[in-house]
């Protein structure tokens, strides 16, 4: 070879010299970019399946909820019916006639189906609670709060109330600390 073979030669080398001198990231500058890509995507998948998880948890407990009440508008509807088998009861002549028994037979067995669906009667022994009880009215009472009728029983399915009681409840007479004020009264003025 010639003289000017060798420089081109060696030309084309000295611009690949250059052409390589920008900065590449070296191997431990990559390695580290994928440390971090991969614990990014970790936390990505992490935070995914604990979202996926919570809503199969919520959507599990939808679906208890559902079936626990999904017959809840059948049993408020039959609870109409074991009331007015009640008062059938109540407003018969002859409690052992025939057709009495078997009206409280009939009554019996739909009220023990209802208590296999998860259905008891609100309590009304233990005081007014407004999350339980309907007040139709006050009375003056020995007690505040307490039930002193009950005109309509109330139900509960599952722990959800169905149909609250209806109930009057008593009130505390407020006169009994008006004379007190009076006496403390009337001793002021004479102290004057």
């Amino acid at each position: 070879m010639t003289g000017k073979s060798k420089e081109k030669t060696e030309a084309p080398s000295e611009e690949k010299e250059v052409e390589e001198t920008p900065e590449e990231p070296t191997l431990e500058a990559q390695l580290e970019q994928a440390k971090a890509e991969a614990a990014e995507n970790l936390d990505r998948w992490q935070r995914t399946f604990a979202e996926f998880d919570n809503y199969r948890k919520r959507t599990e407990k939808e679906m208890a909820d559902f079936r626990k009440f999904a017959n809840s508008g059948l049993v408020t509807e039959l609870l109409n019916v074991v009331d007015d088998l009640g008062r059938a009861l109540e407003s018969a002549p002859d409690a052992e006639s025939p057709l009495a028994v078997g009206v409280k037979a009939v009554r019996g067995n739909l009220v023990k189906i209802l208590e296999a669906q998860g259905v008891s009667e609100v309590p009304t022994d233990k005081g007014f609670d407004p999350n339980m009880h309907e007040a139709l009215m006050v009375v003056e009472g020995e007690e505040d709060d307490k039930i002193a009728q009950v005109y309509q029983k109330g139900y509960m399915m599952n722990g959800r109330v169905l149909r609250f009681a209806k109930v009057v409840v008593t009130k505390k007479k407020e006169q009994e600390a008006a004379p007190e004020q009076d006496e403390k009264t009337a001793e002021n003025n004479t102290e004057n």
